[in-house]
């Protein structure tokens, strides 16, 4: 059954207004241009439903078909597309040019934790006041950066100055993502605290 193509807001039974409908069995075969009691009475006597499906045609093409089946079916494939979706999004770390080694990698470790997530990385590092005059400093820290980074990210956007900004995006590799959510050392994360 295609599950796609009827609008949601399909008009159904009573609700055609069109004299006359062009109307299509459940097999896909054309049954001719006939009135819209006709059409009706068949789908009645079928036990099935008579679905608008191209109201814009002249006259309206319907189809005798199950609504409540066809409509099961097609929330069904939105609810597995929505599972199958998978919702990126973009997480951003602020950097200085005096930044501390361990700050430093505090910062590595939530860009590692937010790129094993699937999520992309906006690299940030401020300038203040004469910090400008040295803009090179930001960017051998993002170079810095994106080497901590180096196998769980790629860099999807060099790092460009943006008025006292220099930004940088990462973004996560296609094998991280697919290792989502398993533990490192491969063992079930609800057996570690357990003896």
């Amino acid at each position: 059954m295609e599950v796609s193509t009827i609008s949601k807001k399909a008009l159904i039974n009573e609700e055609i207004r069109a004299p006359e409908v062009r109307v299509i069995d459940p097999e896909g075969n054309q049954l001719g241009i006939i009135k819209l009691e006709e059409a009706l009475r068949a789908a009645d006597e079928a036990g099935l439903d008579l679905v608008e499906i191209a109201p814009d045609a002249k006259p309206p093409v319907c189809k005798l078909m199950d609504f409540g089946k066809y409509r099961f079916e097609r929330e069904k494939k939105e609810k597995e597309n929505r599972k199958k979706q998978q919702i990126v999004e973009l997480k951003e770390l602020q950097l200085t040019c005096t930044i501390g080694e361990h700050d430093f990698n505090t910062k590595v470790n939530h860009a590692t934790r937010f790129l094993t997530q699937g999520n992309k990385v906006k690299v940030l590092v401020k300038f203040k006041g004469r910090e400008m005059a040295h803009t090179e400093h930001g960017t051998e820290l993002l170079a810095r950066f994106r080497a901590a980074c180096g196998e769980l990210g790629t860099c999807d956007k060099p790092p460009v100055l943006e008025g006292r900004n220099m930004i940088m995006i990462v973004s996560p590799n296609k094998a991280n993502q697919n290792q989502k959510g398993k533990p490192k050392d491969g063992k079930n994360e609800n057996s570690q605290g357990q003896r």
